[in-house]
């Protein structure tokens, strides 16, 4: 059984050999696959003027998302060194942009009760420890901020297609760090855990629940069919993608 550190290193160093592919995807105002858009949504409001925070900062496209939209701040950390250096590269050489490479279990050196919002797109599931990393941005956000983030829904991974018909492959109940099935090039740690269960360590941590969301939205183009991660057979049973966005109390 592998210790958090050794864990640390598997997904860092996959993340460092998946970079390439990922550079721009899934990135605001894009939530994720079959997802409605930040567009549609309206989730963050009035953008202008906030102080903003990305766990998971991937290649840096949220981030500057959250510039164009006039954010006067934008801090993002991520695990790998590849994905800063990309994010470095996408917002450029910008006083209101700070980067850290660290894990979002880990406190970098962010201040406390700074941020008007935090966000994360497609990251947060990655968390080896998922109730010490929504303390850590309970303790960044300002009293009443926003958190705001995307993941895969917990269903997703949890179902199979076989000659046409949906079946569980593993059950939704257990909640264990694995492999990632469907990962590339490298192995990366991937903690299965129930939708019910970001809801209570949210509320557990401080912030109040605003909105679950877990509609389709149909891309223009088809993604793929059945043998695919994310297919529109997929999406005709169950959501591939999960909003969720909180307060701090």
């Amino acid at each position: 059984m592998h210790t958090y550190s050794e864990h640390l290193k598997i997904n860092k160093n996959s993340w460092d050999a998946a970079s390439e592919r990922f550079f721009g995807r899934t990135a605001l105002p894009d939530y994720g696959p079959y997802a409605p858009s930040e567009n549609q949504l309206q989730l963050f409001g009035e953008i202008a003027g906030k102080r903003a925070l990305e766990i998971g900062c991937g290649s840096g496209h949220s981030i500057q998302y959250m510039l164009n939209n006039g954010a006067a701040e934008v801090w993002g950390l991520d695990l790998s060194s590849k994905q800063i250096e990309a994010a470095k590269r996408v917002t450029g050489s910008n006083s209101q942009v700070r980067l850290f490479e660290s894990p979002m279990e880990e406190n970098p050196g962010l201040p406390d009760n700074y941020f008007d919002v935090a966000y994360s797109i497609y990251a947060i599931g990655w968390t080896l420890d998922l109730s010490q990393t929504l303390a850590n941005i309970h303790r960044y956000l300002k009293k009443g901020g926003t958190f705001i983030f995307s993941w895969e829904h917990p269903i997703h991974s949890r179902v199979i297609f076989d000659n046409g018909s949906a079946q569980f492959n593993e059950c939704y109940y257990e909640e264990i760090p694995a492999l990632h099935k469907a990962w590339k090039p490298q192995p990366a740690i991937f903690h299965h855990r129930k939708l019910s269960t970001y809801i209570n360590e949210l509320v557990s941590s401080g912030f109040m629940v605003e909105k679950v969301i877990e509609e389709v939205e149909w891309p223009a183009a088809a993604r793929g069919n059945e043998t695919t991660w994310y297919s529109d057979l997929k999406a005709n049973y169950f959501p591939a993608t999960m909003i969720i966005k909180s307060k701090k109390l």
